[in-house]
Formats: structure tokens, sequence, C-alpha cells
């Protein structure tokens, strides 16, 4: 349990977290930028100190030394305010590419008794790249009180798939006369897997129509709403069932068979295997075969998914969510020729989708016959 005094130490001699946390704020690098009336107030103070200087005049002393005292105090003031603070980021449990998501931006006051007014939140681009901030527009606080942490609605868009390890933003105020603009980063150190973006397959309804979601028809008797036909009536048949009319034209009891609809695996295999340098067609690949298995999960299908090293059956929600996973973090095979790496052992009945640049070499395989999708048209 904490000490109840802030400024107190555990016994181990390490500081508190919470005191850590904010002496690291502290030492936050803060970048100053004048604003168009600071500009005017720096002129006024120019134009106050040459007159006191070339005067000699004690009252216009007064008013140059209240002058620099304003610059001073907002200096040390809009410091404070950007001092103490730590921010934290709740997303929804499932992110996906190039989408903008609703979060919610939690921001924290590490001092105990002073608020922090007309703070700004901004996303950051990263310096080493060219990819936009996840945040999407800019977020004020007016005030965060001491001691306390302040929640406001975001939308966030992370600009590609895979593990989002750190993100930066901007906090920012002009606090408390808008002279300056002082600007600090606050990063988030959190890992967020991040799915691909669904593209569209061409003829996405005539696929998804042929598969309708894994329910095939079996021309089997079992429970089902299509007639199959009329049989005998037989010890320990239900009377549910009856046919009556036929029952009282033979005299014999009958009983009316409906077809069986059973809930078929959809087998969907995705070729990693991808000509070096053409990162953009295996991405493409990636995110066709996610708007499959994101559409096939929405219709309670039961789906059978293998790639190189891995195979994965979904029958349940969560399933879905471990395939989408996968090709969150998939990396593509460069520099392979020959040979899919991948076992043929599925039967050649169902419906099969398979996600490839090289289709000629699944003709004499249990593959052949499936429908492939083009990774780039």
């Amino acid at each position: 349990m904490a000490a109840p005094n802030g400024n107190r130490k555990p016994e181990n001699g390490k500081r508190l977290p919470v005191l850590s946390r904010f002496r690291a704020s502290l030492r936050r690098r803060v970048r100053y930028r004048i604003t168009p009336g600071g500009i005017l107030y720096f002129l006024a103070v120019i134009l106050v100190g040459f007159a006191a200087v070339l005067t000699a005049n004690n009252l216009l002393f007064l008013v140059f030394s209240a002058l620099l005292a304003i610059l001073l105090v907002s200096g040390f003031l809009s410091r404070l305010m950007l001092s103490g603070l730590e921010l934290e980021l709740l997303l929804p449990e499932h992110v996906w590419a190039r989408t903008p998501a609703p979060a919610r931006v939690r921001l924290r006051n590490l001092k105990r008794f002073t608020p922090s007014f007309s703070l700004e939140l901004i996303g950051q681009r990263n310096a080493l790249s060219t990819v936009p901030p996840i945040l999407t527009a800019p977020v004020y606080f007016p005030i965060v009180p001491g001691g306390t942490a302040v929640e406001a609605p975001v939308d966030v868009s992370f600009p590609h798939r895979g593990r989002h390890k750190e993100n930066v933003f901007l906090i920012a105020t002009r606090f408390p006369f808008g002279f300056l603009r002082k600007t600090t980063t606050l990063s988030l150190q959190r890992e967020t897997v991040v799915y691909p973006a669904p593209e569209p397959i061409p003829d996405a309804a005539g696929i998804l129509d042929q598969t309708t979601a894994g329910e095939l028809e079996m021309s089997v008797r079992g429970p089902g709403q299509d007639f199959y036909r009329i049989r005998p009536y037989e010890h320990g048949d239900s009377s549910r069932h009856m046919d009556w009319k036929i029952t009282a034209h033979t005299g014999l009891p009958h009983l009316r068979e409906f077809a069986r609809d059973e809930q078929g695996t959809i087998k969907v295999l995705l070729d990693r295997r991808t000509p070096a340098g053409d990162s953009k067609t295996f991405e493409t690949a990636v995110e066709r075969c996610t708007f499959l298995v994101s559409n096939l999960a929405s219709g309670n299908a039961k789906m059978s998914f293998t790639s190189q090293r891995f195979t994965y059956t979904a029958d349940e929600e969560e399933d879905f969510y471990a395939i989408l996973r996968f090709l969150a973090l998939v990396e593509p095979l460069m520099a392979v020729t020959s040979g899919s790496g991948i076992e043929s052992g599925h039967d050649a009945g169902g419906a099969r989708i398979v996600f490839s640049s090289h289709p000629e070499e699944f003709e004499n395989s249990r593959w052949s016959g499936a429908f492939f999708v083009k990774s780039a048209e």
C-alpha cells in the first residue's frame, strides 16, 4: 500500500511511482512559439525600455520592470501548467487500420493541489515517417484539477496494421496571457494490435452468396425446413410430422421428412509467398482476406483458415478474432519461387477460397477448383 504522505519513500529507498513520473514530466523538453499577441507585447516592452533609457524617467523604468515581471510570471505559470501531466488512451477491444475508431483520452494531473488550465492535445507525426498521427482532431481541456483525471471522447485512426507500441502526442498551452504557446510531448507506452483494413473483394457479393455463410443443404433426413420425402411410420418416430392426408389415403401411417441443413466448413487459404520488393501486393491480399474473414464472422459461419505455418478452425466469434490477429501480424515470405509449403490435407468438397499470386501451383492439389482471389487487379 502506498504511503499516505506523497513525500515519503518506501522501505527500499526508491521514490514512489507518482513522484517519479512527476519529476520525469518536469524534465520534458518544452518548445516555445511566440503568438501574434506576444509579438505586439514584446514590441511594447522594447519601446518602453528605449524610452526609459533615453528619458531617464523613473516612471517608465517602473513600467518597464512591471512588463518584464509579467513575462517571467507568464513563463513560470505556463511551464507549471505543462508539468505533472500523464496521458492514457482508452481504445475499443478491436481496432482496424485506416478506420476511425471511437476512443476516450484520459489526462491525469499528478500535481496534488495545482490545477492545469487551457490545455490542447494534438497528435504528432512521427519524424521518421510520413504517416499521419492517430489523433484525427485536437482536444481542448479548459481545466484539469490537481490530483484528478479528465476524460474526453476522441476519434483515432491507425494508418497501418500491426503492433503500435508507442504513440506520441503534443500538449500545448497559452496560459495565462497568450504571449507564448508552449508545447511538450506526452508518450503512450502501450501495445495495440491493429487489424488490417478490410479491402472489398471484386464480386464480393457473389462469393459470399456462394458460401451462404457456410450453410449447405444435405440430401439426408434430419431437422430442416425443405421437404425431403414421405416414408412409412416406424416404431419410435414422433407423430409431430405425421402426414395425415397420405395416412388416410393408404390406411397406413406415414411421416414427412425434411432435408438436414448442415453447417459446412468454409476453407480459406492465404499464400504468403510474395516476390521480393512487392509488399504492396501482399498487403492487398491480407486486406481482402480480412474482408472475407470479418464477413464470415458476422454470418456465424464455420471456417478453416490455412497459411504457411498456421492453421486454425473458427466456429465462434473469438476464433475469428484470433485469425484477424494473425492477419494483423503476418509477414510475407519473400523470394520463395516454388512449393507452397501448405499441406493439401483438405477434402475437395465445400466452399474453398484461395488468396495467392501463384494460382497455377494449386492446379494439381486438393485446392484445385477453388475460387482464387487475385492480390491485385
